[in-house]
């Protein structure tokens, strides 16, 4: 569908969505966080919704920006990670884990919302084009960055959420072994999108989930 716009259509279409699916993830995790006892990310105000306190110039604005214009696919990014100190949570092991999986549980919560915005535009439909159709555009574009912010982050791959959550499933020995992949990890992740790896992964878990969000939005 996006095909049919032009560069500079596509960037006005994403740039809100990019930025507030990256945003509100990483607020996810702080506010999650503070539930079980850590007061870090808000001690730091990062509890905002301001994107500005998270955006990362790599992360948010070249990286998407580029796999836009390249054509990659799909679209992601990552904000300014908010801090988290597992020194504060009573279970650390545990409460890591759910503080992990509160963004990619708020990615799928607005590609939920972002599905109601294309129903929306579809009841407004061709009576007001004007409207109807950012709003289908948008929509679309919102579904599609939240569902792969959501799946790429759940990949076992150190710093990702998915990680975080393997860790507090595997017997403490085999955690800390599996946590020294830590400062590997950008790299790994940037082997398997040089390599075109995260396509293959991803291809048909995006398939089934945008299907899935298509029907909530009405198409």
């Amino acid at each position: 569908m996006m095909d049919e716009l032009t560069l500079m259509q596509r960037i006005v279409v994403w740039i809100l969505p990019v930025i507030f699916a990256i945003t509100v993830h990483e607020v996810a995790h702080g506010w999650v966080a503070k539930k079980y006892g850590d007061n870090t990310a808000s001690a730091l105000g990062r509890l905002t919704l301001n994107p500005i306190k998270h955006i990362d110039l790599i992360g948010t604005i070249i990286l998407p920006g580029i796999l836009l214009m390249t054509g990659t696919g799909f679209i992601f990014g990552w904000a300014k990670p908010v801090p988290v100190d597992p020194r504060n949570f009573k279970n650390p092991r545990h409460d890591m884990a759910i503080v992990a999986l509160a963004g990619p549980v708020a990615n799928l919560l607005m590609a939920v919302g972002w599905a109601l915005i294309i129903r929306l535009g579809i009841t407004i439909g061709v009576s007001a084009e004007a409207i109807s159709l950012p709003l289908i555009y948008t929509g679309f574009a919102g579904i599609s960055i939240n569902l792969s912010l959501a799946l790429i982050n759940l990949l076992p791959v150190p710093p990702l959420d998915g990680s975080r959550v393997l860790t507090g499933i595997l017997p403490s020995y085999w955690a800390w072994q599996y946590n020294r992949l830590e400062p590997y990890g950008f790299y790994i992740l940037l082997a398997l999108l040089y390599f075109k790896v995260l396509n293959v992964l991803l291809e048909y878990p995006l398939f089934v989930a945008q299907k899935v969000f298509s029907s909530i939005a009405g198409l």
